[in-house]
């Protein structure tokens, strides 16, 4: 406390000496919640904005990708509910089938039980129990980060409302033709024994076997690669490309399956690269997508030979073996009959495993339920094309279109008992009826529902609108829906927002489910590594909240937030937020202590310092870009221009150089009181959509208001008698303060090239005639810790910078030698920079050639080394003589 605090009559708001997050965030949020911040009001005459949540797996737990995805959301909702909107961030969690069923079966299986033992209903309400005593822990941990979410419309995707969702839309599909029953090839997972969607397949690349076998005899042979040699027993074909005339007698004849006794025909198929290995393949129809389709061109058969745990089925000696003993085994009876060509062991090749128990996929044959996606996916990349949906940035529509504009149909039947379960009843003599949510479904002797339940995407593809109560109009459809942005990462653009897009279309009769889709990237580990349990570098923000607090890593997630671009993220970073959530608190207790306040107009230009008019006219700058980054999903770019403007700006230049005014009393000082007050004001609320705790302890401290949650969002301040469009702006403020600021910094790095300690004051004379300094001298004097020049000063250095003149006495306190080899150094490294410049100014050839912007910054370097030549010659020629 400086002894002018302790003789004025301030009585300044009292704040702990430091910040503890653990005792402020827990209370704070919870107050939040109470008082109904977070609520929306369907009947609020305010103009709204809405914001799903991509909806957390009831299984899981927040990572460090949710906290990153939250943080962003979080910023963005809180933001546009201080600007006077009625803000809604729908939350809510996803049933996760597969997920959820796998869990629920290792409890079952601790106990002794099979979900066979307990059947299908029982099985379905012990994860219902599961549910209300273990599910959806994530929802308190959002509550730890300081999800701004309406938790009064929490909802869940086998809740009624969203069940009847689902079903209506389902019915709707159907009614139109656009849902239908068909066999296809599949993803199948042998452990999960279901068929999983292409985002639960994770590609790896595995060290396996590439073997070329011979089909056939002699020069009627054929030599086909695979690398998986159990699927042969499946072949119905042998493949070429028409045109390769190496193979062209072939065509149409048949020859012998090895292993089999079976001969099989060779057809000529376009699909087929000739130049890619022998130019044939072998044809497994129903085992592998791309020769399901050869085999549906040429009307072949599809022999399966493995069942749904993976086991050969074919008749003969591999019958009964798992598919990787039979590999094995097929492989050595080709051996034993010379019909092996050639071998390769390892052979790396990308292989697809379930995402859940990390199985390697099995292609199968599988009589599903698919959505013809033509006319869904058409609609969804033309509202794209014809500008009603925005993607962010710009350059991600691209790999959008990509996707939709050659989306194969979409199979939506997963072999569960969690979830939902397919609306369609079989009758006894082959009736097929599908059953809407009014519809009563068939009853009698031989009625039988599908026992499959819907992909769990299918769900929340209606997330959107489902949460708001469709397929009624209720008030929230009609003032919440389309959502305002979707903030999602971009490795879900394809299977969960393209999904939203076609369901969305097509149920709200053309209205896109939202009006911008902010695609962000992946949170990485500081070296740029993916994040795993088994790499050993996977992070529980937790643990981070725990010890650095959650502003410290919701600020250290968004500093890294460049749209679409993967955010490297280590500890040592949210260290530094948390050092910044800890200046601003330091520094926000200091400017309380000395006075500064909200209280009144603020003082016309005419009674303000040139100090005030700099900070002011800076933060209405602040406050301009800041909002250009917010609209342009620039996370990244505002939270570094928010650090920079409080940490240098506000707390290491303003706050210092007003101390000296604080200390001098009267007007001026307080003036700087209302103006830091201003200043601390607008800077907390521009803070605070990413670091809301420590913005809120402080912001009700200085203004007593009730809660920053709903503070007006800042808008350009206003000083009497300099009126702007803008704002207040001062551009003769801003450069004199720059020149303060230039002065300041080169006697700091001379002093630290001197090794003086920070606290050394040393007698110094200030020449400031014909500048704009000496109003500021006090002020520099004291950053500088310069002392009056007094009897006996006798300048050792002489620092001429930005017009001005510092001559030092540093006898006794500086190595004079040191100080010539330092600047002599200098001199030599300007004189040289000077040269350079001047030969490429000076090469004609060069100045013909070069863009006019190069041209230009070296001259620009041209000048700076000229100027440093003289300032440098004239420094040393200051310095004692030895």
């Amino acid at each position: 406390m400086t002894e002018n605090t302790q003789q004025s009559n301030h009585s300044a708001p009292e704040l702990p000496t430091q910040y503890t997050p653990a005792e402020v965030e827990g209370p704070l949020y919870e107050r939040w919640v109470e008082r109904g911040y977070f609520e929306a009001d369907e009947k609020s005459d305010k103009p709204p904005y809405t914001i799903v949540i991509p909806p957390p797996n009831v299984t899981g737990s927040l990572h460090l990708g949710h906290a990153f995805e939250h943080t962003l959301i979080d910023a963005l909702t809180r933001r546009k509910r201080m600007q006077g909107y009625e803000t809604l961030w729908q939350p809510g969690m996803d049933h996760a089938g597969i997920a959820t069923q796998n869990v629920v079966e290792r409890e079952l299986a601790k106990e002794g039980v099979s979900r066979h033992d307990l059947g299908r209903e029982a099985f379905v309400e012990r994860v219902w129990q599961w549910k209300g005593e273990s599910g959806g822990q994530i929802s308190g941990q959002m509550r730890r980060l300081g999800d701004g979410v309406a938790w009064s419309r929490e909802r869940f995707t086998m809740d009624e409302g969203l069940s009847k969702a689902v079903q209506t839309i389902f019915k709707r599909l159907y009614d139109d033709e656009l849902i239908y029953r068909a066999e296809r090839i599949i993803n199948w997972c042998p452990r999960c024994l279901t068929a999983i969607s292409d985002i639960e397949v994770e590609y790896q690349d595995d060290d396996g076997e590439l073997v070329s076998i011979r089909y056939g005899e002699g020069e009627n042979s054929i030599v086909v690669a695979t690398t998986r040699a159990e699927t042969m027993l499946g072949d119905t074909a042998v493949a070429v490309h028409p045109e390769d005339g190496r193979y062209a007698h072939l065509v149409g004849t048949e020859i012998e399956l090895p292993l089999t006794g079976r001969r099989i025909p060779v057809v000529a198929d376009e699909h087929v690269d000739p130049e890619f290995g022998t130019g044939a393949v072998k044809v497994t129809p129903a085992h592998d997508p791309n020769d399901f389709e050869i085999g549906r061109r040429h009307d072949l058969p599809n022999l399966a030979v493995l069942d749904e745990r993976g086991v050969i089925t074919a008749h003969g000696p591999f019958q009964g073996l798992d598919r990787f003993e039979a590999r094995s085994a097929i492989v050595g009876a080709l051996r034993a009959e010379g019909r092996i060509v050639a071998e390769k062991r390892p052979y790396t090749h990308s292989v697809g495993h379930c995402s859940r128990c990390k199985t390697t996929i099995e292609p199968r044959l599988s009589m599903q339920w698919w959505v013809k996606v033509g006319p869904l996916a058409q609609a969804a990349g033309d509202a794209v094309r014809d500008g009603k949906v925005a993607i962010h940035p710009k350059e991600m529509e691209s790999r959008y279109f990509g996707w939709v504009d050659n989306l194969h149909d979409w199979c939506i039947s997963r072999q569960l008992w969690w979830g939902h379960r397919i609306p369609v009843w079989y009758g006894p003599n082959g009736e097929v009826v599908c059953v809407g949510p009014d519809d009563e479904a068939p009853t009698g002797e031989g009625w039988t529902q599908d026992t499959d339940v819907l992909d769990t995407w299918f769900s929340s593809g209606l997330w959107p609108f489902s949460t708001l109560g469709w397929p009624e109009q209720t008030p929230s459809v009609e003032k919440f829906y389309p959502n305002s942005v979707l903030v999602t990462g971009y490795d879900i653009l394809f299977f969960w927002v393209a999904r939203m897009m076609m369901f969305g279309l097509y149920a709200m009769d053309g209205t896109p489910p939202f009006h911008t889709i902010a695609l962000h990237g992946m949170v990485r580990d500081q070296f740029g590594k993916k994040m795993s349990k088994s790499f050993g570098n996977a992070v529980n923000p937790l643990d981070w909240m725990d010890a650095y607090g959650s502003d410290a890593v919701r600020f250290t997630l968004a500093r890294g937030a460049n749209p679409g671009v993967d955010v490297p993220i280590g500890e040592d970073w949210v260290q530094g937020s948390r050092n910044f959530a800890n200046k601003i608190w330091n520094a926000t207790r200091f400017a309380l202590m000395n006075g500064a306040t909200v209280e009144g107009e603020l003082p016309p230009a005419e009674q303000l310092s040139a100090t005030d008019r700099w900070i002011l006219s800076r933060l209405n700058s602040v406050v301009a870009e800041v909002d250009a980054y917010y609209d342009d999903y620039q996370f990244a770019k505002l939270s570094d221009t928010l650090f920079h403007f409080a940490w240098d700006e506000v707390f290491d230049w303003y706050v210092e150089l007003s101390k000296t005014t604080f200390m001098a009393g009267g007007p001026a000082a307080e003036a700087s009181r209302r103006v830091l007050g201003e200043v601390l004001d607008v800077t907390l609320r521009l803070l605070h959509p990413i670091v809301p705790f420590v913005t809120e302890t402080l912001w009700t401290t200085l203004t007593g208001g009730e809660s920053v949650v709903i503070a007006d969002w800042p808008k350009a301040v206003l000083v009497a008698g300099a009126d702007a469009p803008g704002g207040f702006r001062d551009e003769a403020a801003e450069r004199e303060i720059e020149t303060v600021q230039q002065v300041v910094t080169e006697v700091r790095r001379f002093r630290s090239d001197q090794g003086l300690q920070p606290g050394q004051k040393v007698p110094a004379r200030l020449e400031l005639s014909g500048t704009a300094l000496a109003a500021h001298e006090a002020a520099m004097r004291s950053l500088l810790r310069l002392q009056p020049a007094g009897e006996g000063f006798s300048a050792t250095a002489s620092l001429p910078v930005a017009g001005a003149t510092v001559a030092l006495d540093l006898s006794g306190a500086i190595d004079v030698e040191a100080e010539r080899k330092r600047l002599t150094k200098d001199l030599a490294a300007a004189e040289k920079e000077k040269a350079q410049a001047t030969g490429k100014l000076g090469n004609e050839a060069f100045l013909a050639k070069a863009p006019e912007q190069v041209v230009g910054k070296i001259r620009v370097r041209l000048a700076a080394a000229e100027a440093d030549i003289v300032r440098i010659t004239a420094q040393l020629a200051a310095l004692p003589q030895a």
